[in-house]
């Protein structure tokens, strides 16, 4: 009986302290969409040069540079600190794509509707997640060789500019997304993930990606320049 107790009280703790990951997760997730939006509203009124092949591979120094910088202070309160940074440069760095958009009459509208389509599937397959009893652990190496393949590509579109491939990335690029948004709930679910941080940065790149593929795909097709 003593055993069983044990064994009760170490569930239910194990089971507060996922619950604790996950509350906290989305407390910051919401949290770090205000640098976001501060940031892409900057790039926009400054009409910050962003775009370019060199200014692809600057942007993907500087975003591995905060991860490592984040990933080596996750249990302080220097890795709030720098993800809030990152989430500020991400903003940035939303500047070409947003102005391009805006560029279209109803560039609001399509802006608009990227974002509350993302928030439609973030809130879906989070749902989907976290009451799900499946495991959706074994995706995580499919994934993670899904993004490197999806990150060559886009290196090279940058200087190939092919209109078709722009849409294959950006398709692609929302169903892998969308899959990590329930690899990564349920690794905090499940206590494979036990750090708010982290799994903030994970989520936030989940979402972040969903939006930029969509908002592409909706300038492509629904653009209106009258």
């Amino acid at each position: 009986m003593i055993n069983m107790q044990k064994t009760y009280d170490l569930a239910g703790s194990r089971q507060a302290v996922q619950h604790k990951v996950l509350r906290n997760t989305y407390w910051l997730l919401a949290l770090s969409m205000v640098p976001t939006v501060f940031g892409a509203a900057l790039g926009v009124a400054l009409h910050l040069p962003l775009g370019g092949g060199l200014m692809a591979l600057l942007f993907l120094a500087v975003a591995f540079g905060f991860i490592w910088g984040i990933e080596k202070n996750k249990d302080s309160g220097v890795g709030v600190a720098l993800l809030l940074g990152f989430t500020f440069f991400m903003g940035l760095m939303l500047t070409p794509l947003l102005s391009r958009v805006l560029g279209f009459s109803n560039g609001g509208f399509l802006i608009m509707a990227a974002f509350g389509g993302t928030a439609s599937v973030f809130a879906v397959l989070a749902s989907v997640a976290t009451v799900s009893k499946r495991d959706f652990s074994g995706m995580g190496t499919w994934l993670f060789a899904g993004v490197v393949i999806l990150m060559l590509a886009s290196i090279a579109n940058i200087f190939l500019h092919i209109p078709a491939l722009s849409i294959v990335i950006s398709v692609v690029a929302i169903g892998i997304f969308s899959a990590y948004i329930l690899y990564d709930v349920q690794q905090i679910i499940n206590g494979g993930e036990t750090n708010y941080i982290r799994a903030t940065l994970s989520l936030y790149l989940d979402v972040y990606n969903i939006f930029t593929s969509l908002l592409q795909l909706l300038g492509i097709f629904g653009g209106d320049r009258d």
